[in-house]
């Protein structure tokens, strides 16, 4: 068995180089994958690859940076709104506003147009600040698809050099397939590549990720993810995430929104090749900041796990009090809420719309995503505390009654998770590190 000092030594790569320099000029896409070349070792494979995005050149830049300057105001108004409908409709006093600043929403009239146009335009940069800003309140169908790459950091926010990109992208994914997908029958990475097969029929949509095609898809995008990955490797719940990429980019090239139900065989070659590499890149991206909740004995999601505990405690003491008394602890209910991104929670079409917000929220899937679960525990306080048994109490939290949630049942969750976050992020002590 090798060293450590030879594994690090195997792993490590040089950022010498920028990947696809030299792909910048390519005057189009080809219609056909472009085969990588081959080099002579392994290492020198893994030296010229890296997952960098264009770093180094200001237009890729705009995204992160936006991300640093949402405008609080707007987004926290937005969420007041959408409590204040949500109570009239219930004929209830309107939550207090947690000295929320005062601000004018924009019309929502025309919110849609704009997003749509925005990023539809084909020769123009996207003003990134205000797409995530409107993204903030959920991205219209039609052009989901490029706006979760933009989003993300996938695509540049120079329109112009998109194409160049996703050329670039998607050879290098492919290249990673060439080089590495023949190993997973290799004694050591044989494991992985078992728990991964085992672990996606057990997927859902069942209609969709059963079928052959798809499977395959799912198991390349995973293995090679855990192998370019060794820190943390291939863990249970990374699977679930790469769903929702991969449904929302098949909908830019079907007609139909009813994903679910297509059979892939339809589907080109060419086609699925580029959904699969571009749920890969983004999906990587997503795990970029989030993978200290899979290294070993996933200490970002035992931390979590106690910072929702405390928390939960600071906003209603009751419940917290009430769910101790019977000996329900958070780690039993709330592991998979942060393993899974609350994807077992709630139908994959919330998922799909918390996500438009994970995405456009700087650091939406770690930091906002814990103001979300609290304000998810919070939506059953009724039934919590008319719990008084310690089974019956775990089986309700762990089956939550959301089959039939839709886009407001979300908007309501997010603009609570909101409040509860600008009311609690900056007070002192609000949860224990």
């Amino acid at each position: 068995m090798a060293s450590d000092g030879a594994r690090k030594q195997f792993w490590k790569r040089s950022h010498a180089k920028v990947p696809g320099s030299l792909l910048k000029s390519a005057p189009k896409v080809p219609t056909t994958p472009v085969k990588a070349k081959r080099v002579s070792t392994f290492q020198e494979f893994e030296s010229n690859t890296s997952d960098a995005w264009d770093a180094g050149e200001d237009d890729d830049q705009l995204l992160a940076m936006a991300a640093e300057s949402l405008n609080t105001e707007v987004v926290m108004e937005t969420a007041h709104r959408v409590l204040r409908d949500h109570s009239q409709r219930q004929g209830q006093h309107p939550p207090q506003e947690a000295s929320a600043p005062e601000a004018e929403l924009p019309a929502a009239p025309g919110a849609d147009l704009w997003l749509v146009k925005s990023v539809s335009e084909s020769h123009a940069a996207c003003p990134a600040e205000e797409l995530r800003k409107l993204s903030w309140s959920g991205i219209p169908k039609q052009v989901r698809p490029i706006t979760w790459k933009l989003l993300s950091g996938y695509l540049p926010a120079n329109a112009d050099r998109r194409p160049a990109t996703l050329q670039r992208k998607q050879q290098e994914y492919f290249a990673f397939i060439e080089h590495y997908y023949d190993s997973r029958n290799d004694e050591a990475h044989q494991d992985t590549y078992r728990q991964i097969h085992i672990d996606i029929p057990r997927m859902s949509p069942e209609a969709l990720i059963l079928q052959p095609k798809v499977t395959e898809i799912f198991e390349r995008i995973l293995f090679i993810w855990a192998i370019r990955h060794p820190a943390s490797g291939y863990v249970q719940g990374i699977n679930d995430l790469v769903t929702p990429f991969f449904v929302v980019f098949m909908c830019e090239y079907l007609d139909t929104e009813d994903v679910e139900s297509v059979d892939m065989c339809s589907v080109p070659t060419e086609v699925l090749r580029n959904i699969e590499a571009d749920t890969y890149w983004c999906m990587s991206k997503l795990l970029d900041g989030i993978q200290d909740n899979y290294t070993f004995a996933q200490p970002g999601i035992q931390m979590k796990v106690k910072m929702l505990e405390e928390l939960v405690s600071r906003i209603d003491e009751q419940v917290h009090q009430h769910l101790d008394q019977h000996e329900v602890r958070y780690l039993q209910f709330a592991f998979r809420w942060m393993n899974n991104l609350l994807m077992r929670e709630v139908p994959l079409r919330c998922t799909i719309r918390l996500w438009d917000t994970y995405q456009s929220e700087p650091e939406g899937f770690s930091h906002f995503h814990l103001y979300v679960c609290a304000a998810f525990l919070m939506r059953w306080r009724k039934e919590i505390l008319e719990e008084r048994d310690f089974q019956e109490l775990l089986l309700f939290l762990q089956n939550l009654p959301t089959a039939h949630w839709d886009d407001q049942d979300v908007s309501l969750l997010l603009a609570e998770a909101y409040r509860l976050k600008f009311a609690f992020a900056d007070a002192p002590n609000h949860y224990k590190k």
